[in-house]
């Protein structure tokens, strides 16, 4: 006999705001469109709350409170805050706790609050729509956020935030505009339904569509079409396996407006500490991959002894590397703690330091130019493999 599965109760809040929003949206948006109309005004300030509410979530409760990926001023976190609040995706603290919990058992069906491996639907929306067992509160991950007094002010009064920011800011605007409903309508309700969807992307999309060129330990994916619409939140695969970069667009023309605000913050102040991942492990990682999909190819494919062979040899430099590089971290940590233990020492030594120092990091670009070759060493073995197999075929 089989025992059935009991579904957890439907959270009703939760329903009234992810299914009745988008439903009243769907019905009351374009009527009031047919009827009334839209101008330019309406359609600029349902943008501007997009962004500042989007990008507060993707660069204040995403990269700074739940991955540390840099330090901000206090009146950077304020602004995040509010705007945060507006984005009506829970407090920083609940938010950031779930997320927390989300990397460190991705995919795990039981223990990840939105696991991909529990179909689209559940982790786009699913999973917020019925009380389960995942999304009950639990604050262990979170002890640093709860000494932050930013983040607790906003927890005990985020009900009243979320209104001033959905409903009394649009209802300003329209009274100052002299269109009441069309503001309501445009800049709190679409832009809100809007603002949740696209970030449910990243919960769902981004684990189904892209590629995977860091990691395929994970379900994560990278995709620039979906980076386009969640504010630089699209390069998944990278993010997930380096949690803590402030960058997930980490080329310079992948489209990453977080990224582009948190530095451009640190120009006047606002952030400092920005977390940045070496360019060698980077490379490590992508090899890593490559090496890994690469052994998997040929080991299903006949005749491919001499490939194999070859593959295995840089293999073994690439393994030559990686100690190359673990040793010269490790005596750039030890000449750097000599040199704070000497700081007071006559210039001469300064002078040293500086030098030995300049020799350590040179070696090091070295060493990372020689992953990037190796890199395309390694892509055209596998197009002669690929050439080969179509030989035999």
């Amino acid at each position: 006999m089989k025992t059935q599965m009991t579904i957890p109760p439907l959270n009703p809040v939760n329903v009234a705001l992810f299914v009745g929003l988008p439903a009243a949206a769907l019905i009351l948006v374009p009527l009031w469109g047919i009827y009334q109309g839209y101008d330019s005004f309406q359609w600029l300030w349902a943008l501007a709350f997009l962004y500042l509410n989007g990008m507060s979530i993707t660069g204040g409760y995403h990269r700074l409170w739940a991955h540390r990926a840099y330090e901000a001023h206090p009146a950077l976190k304020w602004f995040f805050a509010f705007w945060g609040a507006g984005a009506l995706q829970n407090s920083i603290l609940i938010w950031a706790s779930d997320h927390r919990r989300h990397h460190r058992h991705v995919d795990d069906n039981e223990q990840d609050p939105y696991s991909a491996g529990r179909g689209l639907w559940f982790s786009h929306m699913g999973w917020m729509l019925r009380k389960y067992k995942g999304n009950e509160p639990d604050f262990s991950n979170a002890k640093d956020l709860l000494r932050d007094p930013i983040v607790v002010w906003q927890d005990k009064h985020y009900v009243a935030l979320t209104v001033l920011m959905n409903v009394g800011l649009p209802l300003l605007l329209g009274i100052w505009h002299g269109d009441i409903i069309g503001t309501v309508l445009l800049v709190g309700l679409f832009r809100l339904v809007v603002n949740h969807h696209v970030t449910f992307f990243i919960n769902s999309l981004a684990h189904y569509w892209g590629s995977r060129p860091y990691t395929d330990s994970n379900s994560a994916r990278d995709n620039g079409f979906l980076a386009f619409l969640t504010y630089g939140e699209g390069y998944h695969n990278y993010h997930h396996i380096f949690q803590t970069d402030y960058r997930n667009g980490i080329r310079w023309w992948q489209w990453d407006p977080t990224k582009w605000m948190i530095a451009l913050c640190s120009k006047v102040g606002l952030t400092t500490n920005l977390n940045r991942v070496s360019d060698f492990k980077i490379q490590r990682a992508m090899l890593d991959t490559a090496f890994t999909r690469a052994r998997t190819k040929m080991a299903e494919a006949e005749g491919s002894e001499s490939l194999i062979n070859m593959l295995e040899r840089e293999y073994q430099l690439f393994t030559d590397f990686i100690n190359q590089w673990r040793a010269l971290q490790t005596e750039r940590y030890e000449r750097t703690k000599e040199h704070l233990s000497g700081a007071l020492e006559e210039k001469k030594h300064n002078l040293q330091h500086k030098w030995e120092h300049a020799a350590l990091h040179a070696r090091l670009e070295s060493l990372e130019y020689s992953l990037k070759m190796q890199r395309k060493r390694l892509g055209l073995l596998m197009d002669q493999f690929h050439l080969h197999q179509a030989e035999l075929a």
